[in-house]
């Protein structure tokens, strides 16, 4: 899995001045960034856009990864690999682009804690390690080399989320998400940050919820 951070900073910057140049209370723009743990261990990064604090939006790279379940019982990652903290052991990935679209749902007067429901589609791409060739015990080396399978589909991405906005340009997330697909599965619940125009200046009335 990679990420570029200069894009990612970029995304960041970009909602904070758009956040920064709002003035109208029906529009809120923000970017959230999130690590999950189920099944496989995840980046979450979107950009989200909230009309009149109900209804959400969003655009985001979500990246997942786990050991290989096809990984050789007696595969030996070598000296130089162990060096490197493991980053070069083959992993199974699962990664998408996604669209979602929600309903907030604000759970106390102040719009400081929120539910926003959220429900999308993925463009995925799986890709797992395979066609394990031994090469025999090394001891700086790997003892097998391998080739990667790539293929794509469409997921179903279920992702409430939690919503903590501390300030109006700051707060925390926890989200349980879902993805699904005919092919892979990933249940696991996500903790994260958001930062850029995360509410208007006006509380809402509970009445317009």
């Amino acid at each position: 899995m990679t990420l570029k951070p200069f894009l990612l900073f970029l995304l960041m910057i970009t909602g904070v001045n758009l956040a920064q140049a709002q003035e109208e209370q029906k529009h809120s723009f923000y970017v959230s960034g999130e690590l999950g743990f189920g099944n496989y261990y995840g980046l979450d990064f979107s950009y989200n856009y909230l009309y009149k604090e109900k209804y959400s939006f969003k655009l985001g790279y979500i990246g997942n990864i786990r050991k290989a379940e096809t990984l050789p019982h007696d595969y030996t990652s070598g000296l130089f690999n162990a060096l490197l903290l493991g980053f070069g052991t083959p992993v199974d990935q699962l990664k998408h682009f996604q669209l979602g679209a929600g309903r907030i749902y604000n759970l106390n007067k102040k719009a400081t804690i929120r539910v926003n429901l959220s429900v999308g589609l993925g463009y995925s791409t799986i890709k797992e390690p395979g066609n394990w060739q031994s090469t025999g015990s090394h001891l700086l080396q790997e003892n097998y080399t391998w080739e990667y399978d790539k293929y794509r589909t469409l997921s179903l991405i279920i992702n409430p989320k939690i919503e903590f906005p501390l300030s109006r340009f700051y707060g925390l997330t926890l989200s349980p998400m879902v993805q699904l697909n005919k092919d892979r599965t990933y249940v696991g619940i996500g903790v994260g940050h958001m930062i850029g125009l995360l509410r208007s200046k006006r509380v809402p009335d509970p009445a317009e919820l």
